[in-house]
């Protein structure tokens, strides 16, 4: 399999990157990386401490990245960005941001383009095939 991502995927993750794209500018924008979201986060809390469990970590790295390079990212960025918004987060909307940006949101947006992309919760479409 490719490394690279399919036209139509493409297309699908965009459209997906386009109706929050205003939020997504300001939220990364808008970030201060002060890390005051990772006391809301009982996943954080429980990792002992581990800088990738906070919440804004999670959205810069996973939105972010997808937004930065307009969703063309390799297979491997995608299986990071997977861990990422399920493994090392469950939507619990606990997040505090008191910049008032919605980390949740960003989050299942990254969810959504990982989708398209036909990265899931336990498993990718891709791998090993």
């Amino acid at each position: 399999m490719s490394n690279t991502v399919d036209a139509k995927a493409l297309g699908r993750i965009e459209r997906v990157i386009e109706k929050k794209k205003g939020m997504i500018q300001l939220s990364l924008h808008a970030c201060v990386h002060c890390a005051l979201c990772a006391e809301s986060c009982f996943k954080f809390q429980q990792s002992g401490g581990d800088p990738t469990y906070t919440p804004s970590y999670k959205a810069i790295n996973s939105i972010g990245k997808i937004w930065k390079k307009k969703g063309r990212l390799s297979e491997a960025e995608y299986e990071t960005i997977r861990e990422l918004a399920w493994e090392k987060c469950v939507l619990c909307m606990r997040c505090y941001c008191p910049l008032g940006i919605s980390i949740p949101i960003l989050i299942a947006t990254a969810r959504n383009a990982c989708r398209e992309r036909g990265v899931h919760r336990w498993y990718s479409t891709r791998r090993n095939a």
